[in-house]
């Protein structure tokens, strides 16, 4: 599927060296347009090896939305010793400047892991309003909508093919299950996740994903939800029929009425079958946005119900 993404610029043209004779223009003077990362390096330099090839990835990346400097400081010795007169001391090695419109907007010292490399690249092409994802965010963005619009084999192919141009976009992999859990193909949805790299195991948008797939799972062995209704309606102290009916009601897109019974089950008894009310409220506030009103609403109850 074509995205329409940019194409990237020609790496020689994002990622070059520079001189004291070259910084002004292709630094400070470059910078006004589109930033200008720096990296401050040496040869002799071990972890210079290693968060050079990793910065220049994730600059890369950025498709041209910012592009990146090197200095070799023990060629450039004068050029530090001009940066440490204006104020930006190199005092140490590898040293990172991100500089926007001629001024340093930030930067760091040291090794870093790479989720903190692409944090510092997106903070600094946020500072000029541009998108460090290199139009994949805007693409997942169109695949969520086509999802809430109910276009689901669309939204799984967009997906997909973020997923071809960044492997590692968690957005774009808890959306493919998302997904996949629509076009009730429960399978898929699991082997997906199971997929996902480690690097992003962890992230917001998996566990998300996750919470919703194994609601999913519970939802398709739920009964009918009339039916489940009246037998709850019919025992009111019959918690497992409450529980059933709380599952079918998340399975049918009722949220809210879903939580309502789940903290009227923990209520009633909040040590039933190992806690599970508990467990499955925290399951269904996972499964929603975490500004989502039901989430926030029902955590609150949840907690003022402990407190008691």
């Amino acid at each position: 599927m074509d995205l329409n993404l940019s194409q990237p610029a020609a790496t020689e043209n994002l990622i070059f060296d520079v001189t004291e004779a070259t910084f002004m223009k292709d630094v400070v003077e470059a910078s006004m347009e589109t930033p200008v990362i720096v990296d401050f390096w040496a040869p002799w330099c071990g972890p210079c090896k290693t968060l050079g090839p990793m910065l220049e990835g994730a600059v890369t990346k950025a498709k041209g939305a910012v592009k990146m400097a090197k200095v070799d400081v023990d060629q450039e010795q004068r050029l530090a010793q001009m940066l440490a007169q204006q104020g930006l001391p190199i005092q140490s090695i590898p040293t990172v400047v991100g500089f926007y419109q001629g001024r340093p907007v930030d930067m760091f010292q040291g090794a870093v892991p790479q989720s903190e490399l692409d944090a510092f690249v997106k903070k600094v092409v946020d500072a000029a309003g541009g998108d460090a994802s290199g139009g994949l965010d805007d693409a997942v963005a169109a695949a969520e909508d086509m999802l809430a619009e109910g276009a689901a084999a669309d939204a799984a192919q967009t997906f997909a093919a973020i997923l071809e141009e960044e492997p590692n976009h968690a957005a774009a992999y808890g959306g493919l299950v998302r997904a996949y859990i629509a076009l009730e193909d429960l399978s898929g949805a699991e082997a997906t996740l199971n997929g996902a790299p480690a690097e992003i195991s962890a992230a917001p948008e998996l566990e998300a994903a996750h919470a919703q797939l194994e609601l999913a799972k519970q939802a398709a062995n739920a009964g009918p939800v009339a039916e489940l209704q009246a037998a709850s309606e019919a025992n009111p102290d019959d918690h497992q029929a409450r529980f059933d009916y709380a599952n079918a009601l998340q399975g049918a897109g009722d949220m809210a009425e879903a939580v309502a019974q789940l903290l009227e089950l923990f209520r009633r008894d909040r040590e039933w079958n190992d806690g599970a009310a508990k467990a499955q409220l925290f399951t269904l506030f996972d499964a929603l946005p975490p500004q989502d009103p039901i989430a926030l609403a029902g955590r609150r109850k949840l907690g003022s119900m402990i407190l008691i």
